[in-house]
């Protein structure tokens, strides 16, 4: 794709591929209606998938005034492994249960029973996240409330969250850039952000995502993997250390990273695996917001996570394809 395509503002990157298809020759050119064909093939919409994403949206409730509202997106990026579904499902139970967010969270989920007919939640791709941050931008007051953004998925060494849209080995699949996801949340106008990335070397996104009044919590070092990917556990390291198990003992995020960085270390080191280093970023300006927000909260329980242990032998896996910072 055109790198200019990539940093356009308006979120959808296929239909504008294929106005410029269109566009590549006059009308009067006798290959004219051969282009505009191929400009239809470039921009498939898939209607089940839009059908979803406008229920999910149009379900998401405004903002209340007076109250420090969060609301929450859930994006689970590689359809080949249950990991990721299952840790963006459990996201919207706690988040509803636990954090008063209910009626303010979007899951974005690839898998493979997220397909066709039997599909439940929008897929998990750039537009629909472009989309779901727009209309979370409309409903929320930007100065008085927080979004929640938490990414899970397979990361690569040049530091991109990969997305993967089937099954199959010949899936179609795209890559999310700090630089893009940055642009997203700038574009739609969130300001107060809590960003959390599971992914193999997701430290490398804090330098493009850091902000005043940004938080951001990583699976890893930029230049480390993170572990428990694959289909032999029903989530990953960062994901049960984090999500399940910190979130379950503290409402403050600060509090649960430590919580879970302590718990991933412990556990590398028992298993016998290089060290992670997740990483800690906090703004200077996020803090008082969110002990705000938490002041509000009533003591509610987490829900008991819902997906038991695979029955096989369970094998690590890196999970690849004044402010304040932590971590080594």
């Amino acid at each position: 794709m055109p790198w200019f395509l990539r940093n356009l503002r308006v979120p959808h990157r296929r239909l504008a591929l294929a106005l410029l298809l269109a566009l590549l020759l006059p009308a009067c050119h006798p290959d004219a209606g051969a282009a505009q064909a191929q400009a239809d093939a470039a921009a498939p919409v898939d209607p089940i998938d839009q059908a979803q994403l406008r229920k999910a949206l149009n379900a998401l409730q405004p903002q209340r005034p007076g109250t420090t509202d969060l609301y929450v997106v859930g994006f689970a990026g590689d359809a080949s492994e249950d990991v990721f579904r299952n840790e963006t499902q459990y996201l919207r139970q706690l988040f509803a249960q636990r954090f008063d967010a209910a009626g303010r969270i979007v899951t974005l989920i690839n898998h493979a029973d997220n397909l066709g007919a039997h599909a439940y939640a929008p897929q998990a791709s750039y537009d629909n996240l472009a989309d779901t941050l727009q209309r979370i931008g409309k409903l929320m007051d930007r100065r008085e409330d927080a979004l929640l953004l938490f990414l899970t998925s397979h990361g690569t060494e040049q530091h991109e969250l990969y997305v993967q849209f089937g099954p199959g080995e010949d899936a179609d699949y795209d890559t999310i850039t700090p630089k893009e996801l940055r642009g997203l949340l700038d574009d739609a106008g969130i300001r107060n952000r809590v960003i959390v990335l599971s992914a193999c070397y997701s430290g490398g996104f804090v330098p493009a995502l850091k902000s005043p009044d940004t938080l951001i919590i990583t699976a890893a070092r930029r230049d480390r993997p993170s572990f428990g990917c694959g289909n032999t556990a029903s989530a990953t390291y960062f994901g049960r250390a984090w999500l399940i198990d910190a979130l379950a003992r503290t409402t403050d995020f600060v509090e649960s990273y430590r919580l879970a960085t302590a718990e991933i270390t412990a556990r590398e080191q028992a298993e016998g695996e290089a060290p992670s280093y997740p990483q800690l970023y906090v703004g200077a300006r996020i803090a008082p917001l969110l002990q705000r927000w938490r002041a509000q909260l009533p003591p509610v329980a987490a829900p008991t996570y819902p997906y038991p242990e695979p029955e096989t032998e369970t094998t690590a896996a890196p999970d690849t394809a004044a402010d304040v910072t932590a971590g080594q």
